[in-house]
């Protein structure tokens, strides 16, 4: 194949140009808002955007091939300017319309509704009349986000109301200035994968992952954020400073709450600290006690109430095709139930509860020197994503990012890239979730698995995790 004989130099070059395509495909493509009175991201015809589908398809495959070959080369040992590369791919998303998702409508709506007086925790984006702030965000927010309330903790929708408030809810002013969230996100990623000991090929799993450039850069999903500050944490606890680390895990936990399992294995490194039953007593009451400060803290400052607490289930009332649970409880309840919900139900709380068996098991091997703290909370991540009652494809960069940190070159690092090249195709430019998406998907999972059959990557073969300071809290690498 032609892409293998590419050198690291042409794989910029290649992931620049799909990146491109990506970008200007999403001019007629992407997610495009509902009413948008600049006339830059408005609906063309459907020759126009049947051929910037193409194009945005042709771009996304031309980064996902970039990106696997680039890999390829940095596993081999060839050395090269990673940022750079990260730049230069980066750099065309950066103007264009949301894409692959609708969930930035969502945000910029929420962010006004807290500017109107509405309770974001009680109703949806649809409470905003046409003549409101954020109007045009809320009549593009995507099918069922409509009439549900946020999901979200309180330090997001300060955030979000920040954004309103300074481009006054203009819908492509605000969509651009949530896309400066995001690119503080990915910063925040790099220097905290970087500070793990990650180097180039650990940014390669992490930061260039077309699954992060597509859905954090350019659906500007806040998932990022909540990655960038909880690694950022686990980083500073690393270094001994896990009050402050445990501060920033408590901020993420107000982006979104699963960023909580990190405390987990911050109070892993505390107990291997301290030692003994003082140490063990310490790790697993402290990390949390100063996390919940600083929700509860975060929550009355933001003046947004507690209305969090009560909407974290939301999202799982919404099947997703990726969650097995829903999919194995939607079967079941249709072949041997009256109705499907009720057992769906059943199914998908076994598999939060299984989700929890597998997190305290890495957390025990955590403790007892056996794996990675950082790696043990990457795997952690993916098992909750896995057994979750709703799962969309950028939710593998939780544990992506985690264990890309401290092991990109193991095996488990290299099937979590196979599937970050996959699921890059399950969502379409316009956020829709078409049937080809996941053929094309399977097809990219096929050949992924047959490479990394082919070419197997030996755990500490190549560039890793460098040795911890002294006076940094402990992490051994397996």
């Amino acid at each position: 194949m032609w892409v293998s004989r590419v050198s690291a130099s042409g794989c910029r070059w290649l992931g620049a140009a799909g990146s491109l395509a990506v970008a200007v495909g999403g001019l007629a493509a992407g997610t495009l808002p509902e009413r948008e009175p600049w006339g830059l991201w408005e609906p063309r015809g459907s020759g126009i955007t049947l051929a910037a589908t193409v194009l945005a398809y042709a771009g996304l495959t031309l980064l996902v091939a970039a990106w696997w070959r680039y890999g390829r080369l940095l596993a081999a040992g060839v050395r090269d300017r990673v940022l750079v590369t990260l730049a230069w791919w980066t750099t065309p998303l950066l103007l264009a319309p949301p894409l692959h998702s609708a969930d930035v409508y969502s945000y910029i709506a929420q962010g006004a509704m807290v500017l109107e007086g509405h309770d974001v925790y009680g109703a949806g984006p649809s409470v905003l009349g046409p003549g409101d702030l954020g109007a045009d965000a809320a009549a593009s927010v995507g099918g069922h986000w409509t009439d549900t309330p946020a999901p979200y903790g309180p330090v997001f929708l300060v955030l979000a109301q920040a954004v309103v408030k300074l481009t006054g809810g203009e819908i492509v002013p605000a969509v651009l200035g949530m896309r400066l969230i995001a690119l503080g996100a990915l910063a925040l990623i790099v220097w905290a994968v970087r500070g793990l000991g990650g180097g180039p090929g650990a940014l390669w799993l992490a930061a260039l992952n077309p699954l992060l450039l597509v859905h954090v850069i350019g659906g500007m999903h806040n998932d990022g954020l909540m990655i960038g500050l909880m690694l950022s944490g686990v980083l500073l606890a690393t270094r001994g400073r896990w009050v402050l680390g445990c501060v920033l895990v408590g901020l993420a936990m107000m982006i979104k709450s699963p960023a909580a399992v990190a405390l987990l294995f911050i109070g892993v490194m505390v107990a291997r600290r301290d030692g003994g039953v003082r140490g063990v007593a310490r790790g697993l009451v402290l990390p949390g006690l100063v996390a919940g400060a600083v929700a509860a803290g975060a929550t009355v400052v933001a003046g947004t109430g507690f209305g969090w607490l009560r909407t974290q289930s939301v999202a799982g009332t919404i099947h997703t095709a990726l969650s097995l649970t829903s999919d194995i409880g939607l079967g079941l309840g249709l072949l041997f139930g009256d109705g499907p919900e009720p057992v769906k139900g059943v199914v998908q709380k076994l598999g939060l509860l299984a989700a929890v068996a597998v997190i305290l098991a890495l957390a025990w091997r955590a403790w007892k020197g056996r794996i990675d703290p950082v790696r043990g909370l990457g795997l952690a991540l993916v098992a909750l994503v896995a057994l979750s009652p709703m799962v969309q494809p950028w939710y593998l960069l939780w544990g992506v990012c985690a264990v890309a940190a401290v092991a990109w070159d193991t095996r488990a690092a290299q099937l979590l890239a196979v599937l970050s090249a996959a699921l890059a195709y399950e969502t379409a430019p316009t956020g829709a979730t078409p049937w080809y998406g996941f053929v094309v998907a399977g097809l990219v999972l096929a050949a992924g698995l047959v490479w990394v059959r082919r070419e197997p990557w030996a755990p500490g073969s190549r560039s890793g995790a460098v040795p911890v300071a002294s006076g940094h809290l402990e992490r051994t690498r397996p």
